[in-house]
Order: C-alpha cells, then sequence, then structure tokens
C-alpha cells in the first residue's frame, strides 16, 4: 500500500509539516548526512516539534544515508536520534544507516539493483511489521569501518582521481571546478 511523502524542503509548507507529524502515528524520517552531521532544514523542523503537545502517540523511525563508505561515521547522529525521540516521549523505532552511496544518482541500474532491493524488502518487512528488519539493517551497515585492504586500495584508486568524479563533475558543471581549492576565510600571513 502506498504511503504519502512529504519533502522537508519546501519551506513554504513548514506548518503543514507539523500537522501531518501531529496526525500521524508512524513516521519514518529519511535524510542525508552531510559531513558527518544532518542537514540543517532537518535539524530546524526537530526544533520546531520539541514545543508541540501530541494526543496521538507516535512511533519514529529514522533512515540516514551517506557517500561515506563506512558507515561508522553515522553513529553519532544514530545516539541523537534515539535520544531526540524520547525526549519527544516516541516510540523510537531505530535508524537504518547506508553509507556509500554517493553518486548514486549516476551508477547504471546494475550498480544500484542490489541496493533498491534490499531497500524495498525493508519497507515489505516494516509495512507488515512496524519495524525494521534487524537482518537488513545489518546488512546494509556493513562496512561499519573498512578493512586495511580496503583503505589499501581506496588510496591507490583516490590517486587515479575517481574517488572525486563525481563532485569534479558538478563542479565542473557549476563553473566552480578551479575555486575548488580556494579558502576565502583563512587569514593572510
Amino acid at each position: 500500500k502506498p504511503v504519502p511523502v512529504y519533502y522537508l524542503a519546501n519551506q513554504k509548507q513548514k506548518d503543514k509539516q507539523k500537522d501531518i507529524f501531529l496526525n500521524s502515528e508512524i513516521i519514518i524520517i529519511i535524510f542525508p548526512l552531510y559531513t558527518d552531521c544532518m542537514p540543517g532544514i532537518v535539524k530546524e523542523f526537530f526544533e520546531s516539534l520539541i514545543k508541540l503537545k501530541f494526543t496521538i502517540p507516535k512511533k519514529i523511525g529514522f533512515v540516514v544515508q551517506s557517500g561515506f563508505p563506512e558507515t561508522i561515521h553515522s553513529i553519532y547522529v544514530e545516539r541523537y536520534l534515539e535520544k531526540f525521540t524520547k525526549r519527544m516521549q516516541c516510540e523510537y523505532l531505530g535508524t537504518v544507516i547506508k553509507g556509500g552511496v554517493e553518486g548514486i544518482q549516476i551508477m547504471p541500474p546494475i550498480m544500484t539493483k542490489r541496493l533498491f532491493t534490499r531497500f524495498e524488502t525493508l519497507g515489505e518487512y516494516f509495512a507488515k511489521n512496524e519495524e525494521f528488519s534487524p537482518k537488513i539493517n545489518k546488512i546494509l551497515r556493513k562496512p561499519f569501518k573498512m578493512s586495511p585492504v580496503r583503505v589499501f586500495i581506496f588510496k591507490l584508486i583516490s590517486r587515479t582521481g575517481l574517488t572525486n568524479f563525481y563532485w569534479n563533475s558538478n563542479l565542473k558543471k557549476n563553473n566552480a571546478y578551479i575555486s575548488r581549492f580556494d579558502k576565502p576565510f583563512e587569514e593572510e600571513n
């Protein structure tokens, strides 16, 4: 059964988003991790919820994804999300973490099929059980930390420039590639 999806990016609908939250029993909030932090728009939304009084009990779960290949980068935001949910006096359904999805929109379907299938299965499990599948969550969290062999391979590949391909192509597209090493706030000696 399809579920409604709402986007926080639409700042003109802040009041509507709060109303939807207030009138929902089960909520899954999905967001990317940017440089080890949740986006400001998500944090702002959370802070606006603290002041609300709930008449309907709430269950809240989270999905956090990042470009970092290791999920260790997301464990601190996971701890925050659990504390936040408890402070809101809501039931915490857990946090699904998936790292290594940088550039997913430019990957060919053959490279994303397994990932999307896992998320579909996670959604089906959630629809039936009102909780995240521990098995799929565990799979999605790998690697927690890169092995020394993987770190070595990553360093070799990074020398080719492939690890920055996605970001460099966006910089070029936006005429910012030439300025990528600028330090506008660095004090001059």
